[in-house]
């Protein structure tokens, strides 16, 4: 694997391709049900899911296929798989509904108000957690623009994570025999967290087979690159 390989392509397709979809994405007021209770009727929700399977659908991934599942009285989750070289299953997870407006922003700031200074985009969402499913995707597509091996990839994407996550274990009952036995459980937000502060302090959650936090930040995809080819060396 060649890593300065990787953060040169990651670092392409972020700012030509993905920091333009993060603007649009910050623009919609997505709230979470909890603080949206008519989040079906505003269509907000629907309108970003729409945008995410859009960009899915411009990217040149082997072996990848997406659909919306929708169950009913539900909000929707967006599932991606991705084949593999092996049996083995990384499970990568992230969300696309917002924390409400809040106060406190800066002049020149708003939640809904996509705002870019420098390397550093402000607004609602950006960071928790719309870049989870573009970073998922960039990783791996990373892998395959050097022909490198990796494990079948799952990637849910749920919509009320801000709720609290109550519609998840519907969709995971629902969508177990599909994902399978996952060998590794990687949560994208808690990455970003573990890059921040201490990666060891997020090792062995009760989620699944457990998550292993990996602090890759941004700026450090072949470190996630390495955990999507699990078992494979």
């Amino acid at each position: 694997m060649n890593s300065d390989q990787i953060q040169q392509y990651c670092s392409k397709v972020w700012n030509s391709s993905i920091t333009p979809e993060l603007v649009e994405y910050i623009r919609v007021p997505n709230k979470s049900p909890l603080f949206d209770p008519d989040w079906e009727q505003n269509g907000y929700m629907e309108s970003i899911v729409q945008q995410f399977c859009q960009w899915i659908d411009k990217r040149p991934i082997r072996g990848l296929r997406h659909e919306v599942v929708r169950l009913p009285s539900r909000t929707p989750l967006i599932l991606i798989e991705v084949e593999g070289t092996s049996d083995n299953t990384v499970l990568l997870y992230g969300h696309l509904d917002k924390q409400p407006e809040m106060t406190g922003w800066r002049s020149g700031l708003g939640p809904w108000q996509p705002v870019l200074e420098g390397d550093r985009l402000y607004g609602r969402g950006g960071a928790d957690d719309g870049y989870a499913m573009f970073s998922s995707l960039l990783a791996i597509e990373s892998l395959q623009q050097q022909d490198i091996p990796h494990a079948r990839c799952v990637v849910i994407i749920e919509a009320c994570e801000e709720s609290g996550s109550p519609d998840l274990p519907y969709y995971m009952d629902h969508l177990g025999d599909r994902i399978g036995t996952p060998e590794l459980v990687i949560s994208i937000l808690a990455c970003l967290l573990a890059a921040a502060f201490d990666p060891k302090a997020l090792i062995g959650l009760p989620i699944g087979l457990g998550l292993l936090a990996l602090g890759i930040g941004l700026n450090r995809y072949s470190n996630l690159c390495r955990w999507l080819t699990v078992g494979l060396s």
